[in-house]
């Protein structure tokens, strides 16, 4: 993680600097695209988020040491004071003005730094696949993302299928992996918390018929995908897969996540509230140009 700590020390080396996301990934020597998602998933927030977080909290110690508000906007890229109390107040709930109060409450976002974490004890069961093109066929809805604990938006829309549907799909499916599927696409880069994306309820398919009536279709094109698989607690050991992949599995793997789809395959055990999971997560390797 040595390169990702150096573009950390890129962007502490001025905050008040327009940091260009292009050159934070050439020093972690990746593309923007993956360096962007893989921090995401590293740090819990976005590049832009953090940097936001980073900038306020060096303005913030400047307006508690006597600053004017208008010359800490100015200096840290603000187009106006009004523009830098509105971001002052939404990250501390507080104005400049109360901030300067004795007992005022403040937030500051620490510097991040990247460790990777290794535990001999617990190893990742994970497998490459190449799979051919196929498609997805199934129900799709927009969803807020939810990083841990149950998604209430997913919920719903899954009591809302009919159990006739689900059945109708299960005949369709005849590849990798296998049964009904829970299928998330189109993610926002950043992967923050309540940021939308795609969720589907679908099955994977070779066949090329058309779709039954009522249905939504994904084409996906062939490509590499490395399998996770876990047993244990829903959903927490499920949602603990897509935490695992990006801190672990990836930093020490010469692969980086690629573009589309990702499945989640679940064997629920009677009450629902255990079971075993698989994770399909497209995959290129780390050389191969984005």
């Amino acid at each position: 993680m040595q390169e990702w700590n150096r573009a950390i020390e890129l962007i502490e080396k001025d905050l008040t600097a327009e940091v260009d996301a292009k050159a934070l990934a050439r020093i972690a020597l990746t593309s923007e695209y993956h360096f962007r998602r893989m921090f995401a998933s590293l740090a819990g927030l976005p590049v832009s988020e953090y940097i936001r977080r980073r900038r306020l909290t060096a303005a913030t110690a400047e307006v508690i040491a006597g600053s004017t508000v208008l010359d800490v906007a100015v200096r840290y890229g603000y187009s106006s004071a009004e523009a830098f109390n509105r971001a002052f107040k939404a990250f501390h709930g507080l104005t400049p003005s109360e901030a300067r109060l004795p007992g005022a409450v403040l937030h500051s976002q620490p510097q991040l730094r990247f460790h990777l974490r290794v535990e001999g004890n617990t190893a990742m069961k994970h497998r490459i696949v190449t799979k051919s093109a196929f498609r997805l066929i199934g129900r799709k809805t927009r969803v807020p993302l939810v990083h841990e604990g149950p998604n209430p938006a997913i919920i719903e829309f899954q009591r809302s299928i009919d159990p006739s549907d689900t059945k109708r799909l299960i005949g369709l499916s005849n590849t990798e992996p296998g049964g009904p599927l829970s299928v998330t696409d189109n993610l926002d880069d950043g992967r923050s918390e309540g940021s939308e994306l795609d969720y589907w309820h679908a099955v994977a398919t070779t066949d090329t018929a058309p779709a039954p009536d009522g249905f939504d279709v994904l084409e996906v094109p062939e490509g590499l995908w490395v399998v996770f698989e876990t047993e244990g607690k829903f959903p927490e050991a499920l949602q603990r897969l897509w935490a695992d992949a990006a801190t672990e599995w990836f930093p020490a793997n010469p692969y980086r996540w690629a573009p589309g789809p990702e499945l989640l395959s679940v064997t629920a055990e009677p009450g629902g509230t255990h079971g075993s999971g698989q994770l399909w997560i497209p995959v290129e390797p780390e050389g191969q140009s984005a």
